[in-house]
């Protein structure tokens, strides 16, 4: 999975490697090719293709592949030509000639915490840090860091002017997620910004159009070998080509960004790669060609489903727990999560006339996936209660869980509500956060009332502790002495949700990050944002439908609300300075009509 390997792994096996056009790439390359090239720093978390981009410019600026394939993360060359050359009079354009330096690995290049810089090391910095604001420099740099890394190698060196001022330059390009300042000789891409379901779709597709599955297809394999009409492996193929299971894995990963969950390519990979070979038998839990025939063999094919293995089942517990892409899908809790319809079509389905159609249609017509004789002699035993064995039950919950992952990525959309499978995760909501509010709010399109009210009843009960019911105003209201109190009767002011004085309350999208934000305006310049991911949407909308605080979410997101309250109330504050008469202090509480309605009741206090 490390670019530095995958080069001489693929020209050992004779494979072409699975490649797609990065969305930066062409933008980083023409930097280097352009009449006034500028350093460029490549950041972000690990397998985000740094050191693969920093491959794509040395190769195109004519660098010696055999020096690349060495050892050294440090390499340089020489582009454009002399002033005087006869080369720069005969061209248009010449491009004077600069020295470019690649540090196409920052943490493999930098000393181990509490060690020394080496001289030749620290005065390469030096030079990259004051290069930048040189604008007759021609020394250019390519640095590929981790984030962590870049900030913490400037602080380690020497604090001279320009170490100084270079590492303020990165810290402000990495808060305020900008690509250029003023007065820089520098271009900062982070890669982790970049949008993980487009470096899916690019993943995805190298890897379904890559060659080699043609030649296996011609192929003459017999049924049950490699390939053949039974190869489970040739079976999640077929499946991961799917529209269904596509757009599934789509929701998921979007799902993952709005809660700021970044999937870099690795992570892509490994999550692909684990769909199509998994299997829990085998040697390292993935299939070869050698293993498909004693997997068929041993009735194991089931255990190989591509449903299962997207959320690392085949994998042990320990090993799963340590690859990101399984934490972040394992927050969704696919499987472990249901719908009393969901377990019943698979529990009582095959033999209840009603649920007949949906058995047979989702599980029992999958000959790879569906009903063994495994599950069914589980389901049997876990039926009649007749085994004592605790193994044998938990072995049918695997079982059971495995088919509601199948469930997730085999309804379609139009089945969605009716089989209400966002209730196989723990965010029940998510499949209406994607359909009526970020998909709408990307095309423009308005959003449902109904969403922004149930929000807003969800604000207002957390904001004043009470079952209120008003979605037409925001309720901002302390206890007297505390806005953090449980119970808030005192009423401070209210804030009109749709158009009035300037007041309003919308949705928007935030232009860099394409997330979800709250925006509460007190006028048209004076605004309080609030970012809306999927589990403050969720914890909002249970509140606003049912009332009751979900037990099964953290106190840091009931605390996040109360934060927001409180910038609120400091706006309004700010906005509204408190006038008062040396004796007479008019107070406003409120309760609740029969309707959950704020009634409000005015209390004037004589000093």
């Amino acid at each position: 999975m490390y670019d530095e390997t995958i080069s001489r792994s693929a020209r050992r096996s004779k494979i072409k490697p699975i490649e797609f056009v990065h969305p930066l790439r062409d933008e980083i390359i023409s930097n280097f090719s352009s009449d006034n090239p500028v350093s460029v720093i490549l950041t972000g978390t690990a397998g985000d293709g740094k050191t693969h981009l920093c491959r794509q410019v040395w190769q195109s600026l004519n660098g010696d592949d055999k020096e690349w394939a060495g050892d050294d993360p440090y390499l340089c060359l020489k582009i454009g030509q002399e002033e005087n050359s006869i080369l720069s009079f005969i061209s248009d354009k010449p491009q004077k000639q600069m020295t470019v330096h690649f540090i196409r690995d920052l943490s493999g290049w930098s000393p181990q915490q509490g060690s020394e810089w080496e001289p030749e090391k620290e005065n390469l910095l030096n030079q990259f840090s004051q290069s930048i604001f040189d604008s007759n420099s021609q020394e250019i740099f390519l640095i590929a860091a981790n984030d962590g890394q870049l900030i913490d190698s400037w602080k380690r060196l020497k604090n001279t002017v320009w170490v100084v001022k270079a590492r303020q330059a990165f810290e402000d390009l990495l808060v305020e997620d900008k690509k250029e300042l003023p007065g820089t000789r520098l271009k900062f891409f982070n890669l982790s910004r970049g949008n993980s379901v487009d470096l899916f779709n690019e993943t995805l597709n190298a890897l379904l159009n890559h060659d080699g599955w043609k030649e296996l297809e011609i192929s003459n394999s017999g049924e049950n070998e490699f390939f053949g009409i039974n190869c489970p492996i040739r079976k999640n193929l077929e499946l991961l080509k799917t529209e269904l299971v596509q757009t599934r894995l789509r929701n998921l990963i979007q799902l993952c960004g709005c809660n700021g969950f970044h999937i870099p390519i690795r992570q892509i990979l490994i999550l692909l790669s684990n769909a199509l070979l998994g299997h829990p038998d085998v040697k390292d839990y993935l299939m070869t060609p050698s293993d498909v025939p004693q997997v068929i063999a041993n009735d194991t094919i089931c255990k190989a489903s591509l449903y299962n293995n997207i959320f690392g089942g085949n994998l042990p517990e320990n090993r799963r727990s340590e690859i990101t892409i399984f934490n972040y899908f394992d927050r969704f809790q696919i499987g472990n999560e249901t719908a009393n319809r969901i377990d019943n079509i698979l529990i009582f389905g095959e033999d209840d006339p009603q649920l007949q159609e949906y058995f047979q249609k989702y599980v029992g017509s999958d000959r790879f996936y569906g009903v063994s004789k495994y599950y069914s002699n589980a389901k049997k035993q876990y039926i009649e209660g007749t085994d004592e064995d605790e193994n044998k039950s938990s072995e049918f919950i695997e079982f059971l869980k495995s088919q509601r992952r199948g469930l997730f990525f085999k309804i379609p959309q139009d089945e969605e509500e009716e089989l209400k499978i966002w209730e196989l995760t723990v965010f029940k909501f998510a499949g209406e956060y994607l359909n009526s509010l970020i998909r709408p709010l990307k095309s423009n399109e308005p959003i449902s009332k109904h969403i922004l009210s149930k929000i807003i009843r969800g604000l207002n009960r957390i904001f004043t502790g009470m079952f209120i019911n008003s979605d037409r105003e925001i309720i901002l209201a302390t206890s007297g002495n505390n806005s953090q109190a449980r119970i808030c009767r005192m009423l401070i002011s209210k804030l009109n949700v749709s158009h009035y004085k300037g007041e309003k309350i919308v949705f928007q999208l935030c232009e860099n990050s394409n997330r979800v934000l709250l925006v509460f305006h007190f006028s048209q310049s004076d605004f309080v944002e609030f970012p809306l991911n999927l589990i403050r949407y969720e914890f909002l909308s249970r509140v606003g439908e049912e009332g009751a605080l979900p037990g099964n979410f953290s106190r840091e997101c009931y605390e996040d609300i109360l934060s927001l309250k409180s910038q609120l109330l400091e706006r309004f504050r700010k906005l509204n300075p408190i006038e008062r008469s040396d004796k007479i202090i008019e107070l406003t509480t409120f309760s609740l009509s029969d309707q959950g309605l704020p009634i409000e009741h005015s209390i004037e206090v004589t000093l």
